[in-house]
């Protein structure tokens, strides 16, 4: 853990190719501070990479298939239903805030076996404390649902860092995915994931919601840093990178936010956000970047709360639309792994939808797993009436819940 990421400086971005000009415009540096010379760090050479994980021998997908048969066809219905819903840790147990997983947590996660907890960084102190909450955690869910939790956090570097600079961890920020794109390097894209990976892992992380797909597209938006850059050329080789880098080193990852937020206005956290832009646009730049993850394999997206008047025709947000997640990404992208929900405690979905209803609507639209809503109780009893009622079938839940098995079985068993 003590082995540090020499972070992108910006003579290092310049050395690279990138512009004064353009790291302004990205929001990565300000301007008028041009630096007179240029420095110059070594990049790691995409050549030298781990080579690429290896394809399933024959006979291995059959096995999986009946594997995920056979435990599916063991689940209850209420079973199946928490497997949906991947929560922070306090909505399991209902502490104030989680830094420990003993016999309250193991309790707690008996009565909801959810699919999985995600992880900020109020409840990481150091590592210590985190491995060992983690793998307490890993028990504890293993012994309720006879399968592993995803363990996720949100990673991505820069503003978005729970363990990198945070002062317990010995661990550099790796710094904005901006500076990282703004090289050009594929090779140092792949090396950022493959370093964040590393550092995880060790900690018992199996998840990171990163790489961001974005395209930062409006100067005015809320993506500058986080975006690799302002154009589907950009950003889209950056996106397969960082898959390549995260699979490699057997992390699991998520492209965010599908079908791309960084050129809307406003912030999701707070309220809706918009866009007016048609499926033709979009699939001329920002679906490119998700297009891209999908070819390298990527398990993961997760949808955000962007209102899409001009292809839903309404201001639902994404998260819950079928023309988006179902058409856009299930059968325009061809997308058949798990498709997870932006956080739905966002004022961008609290305030479209009722708590009971949100993970209700999301399934509808063709979600797998419902993020961080804000009442747990009222998101899952919801699904459940709404199978009681007819509005979902069972077999539809069953769809999500084989998607979740495939993934955690072959991944993480």
């Amino acid at each position: 853990m003590s082995e540090r990421l020499v972070l992108p400086r910006r003579e290092v971005l310049l050395a690279a190719g990138a512009s004064w000009a353009s790291l302004v415009l990205s929001g990565c540096a300000p301007a008028g501070d041009e630096p007179a010379g240029q420095g110059r760090d070594e990049v790691r050479d995409p050549a030298s990479q781990a080579p690429g994980t290896t394809q399933d021998p024959a006979g291995q997908a059959d096995s999986l298939e009946a594997e995920v048969a056979e435990r599916l066809a063991a689940m209850t219905l209420e079973q199946k239903v928490w497997q949906l819903f991947v929560v922070r840790p306090e909505a399991v147990t209902g502490v104030g805030v989680q830094t420990a997983a003993g016999e309250t947590t193991r309790r707690a996660l008996a009565e909801r076996p959810v699919g999985g907890i995600v992880y900020f960084a109020a409840n990481l102190l150091d590592a210590d404390q985190t491995r060992e909450m983690l793998a307490n955690m890993m028990a504890y869910g293993r012994e309720a649902s006879g399968l592993p939790l995803l363990l996720a956090v949100d990673e991505e570097g820069g503003t978005v860092s729970r363990v990198g600079g945070n002062p317990g961890f010995g661990v550099d920020n790796v710094g904005n995915m901006c500076e990282v794109g703004a090289t050009g390097d594929e090779g140092y894209a792949y090396d950022v994931a493959a370093r964040i990976s590393g550092y995880l892992g060790e900690l018992g992380f199996n998840l990171d919601f990163a790489p961001d797909a974005d395209i930062a597209n409006n100067p005015d938006g809320e993506m500058g840093l986080r975006a690799f850059g302002a154009t589907a050329d950009a950003v889209s080789p950056m996106v397969a990178a960082q898959v390549r880098g995260f699979t490699d080193s057997g992390m699991l990852c998520c492209a965010k936010h599908f079908p791309g937020i960084g050129g809307a206005l406003g912030d999701s956290h707070d309220a809706r956000i918009y866009s007016e832009k048609n499926v033709d646009e979009l699939r001329a730049e920002e679906l490119l970047p998700f297009e891209a993850a999908i070819a390298e394999g990527v398990p993961l997206v997760m949808v955000g709360h962007l209102s899409l008047p001009g292809v839903t025709g309404d201001d639902d947000p994404a998260s819950v639309s079928p023309e988006v997640v179902t058409g856009l990404l299930r059968e325009g992208l061809g997308f058949d792994g798990v498709v997870v929900t932006d956080s739905m405690g966002m004022g961008a979905a609290t305030s479209s939808l009722p708590n009971d209803r949100l993970a209700v609507e999301a399934l509808l639209a063709g979600v797998d797993i419902v993020l961080m809503p804000a009442d747990l109780a009222a998101a899952w009893q919801g699904v459940i009436d709404a199978v009681g009622t007819g509005e979902l079938t069972e077999g539809r839940i069953d769809e999500s819940v084989s998607r979740i098995l495939r993934l955690k079985l072959s991944r993480l068993a």
